[in-house]
């Protein structure tokens, strides 16, 4: 099936913002391997491509939304157990 098509049928059935985690990087990835067979022409890659800005923006916000979730199980000097936010850096 033409990249345009796949993509054309993925803006009709939902937006962005309702896509799960797993269903945004599934069609980003199919658009990505699309754009890299070279086989679509200028106005498909230029659709493609902003769908998949929107997918990748998408995938960043419910990253950052399951990292905020996390907490980590921390032990204090006293030996007391707890929990507190989980720094990455």
């Amino acid at each position: 099936m033409p990249l345009n098509q796949m993509v054309g049928m993925a803006k009709e059935s939902s937006s962005v913002e309702t896509l799960s985690f797993e269903s945004a990087l599934a069609e980003l990835d199919t658009i990505v391997k699309g754009l890299e067979s070279g086989k679509t022409n200028l106005e498909e890659s230029i659709s493609a491509y902003e769908r998949g800005v929107a997918l990748k923006k998408h995938c960043e916000k419910k990253l950052q939304e399951a990292q905020a979730k996390i907490e980590k199980i921390t032990v204090g000097p006293d030996g007391k157990i707890g929990t507190a936010p989980f720094d990455t850096e």
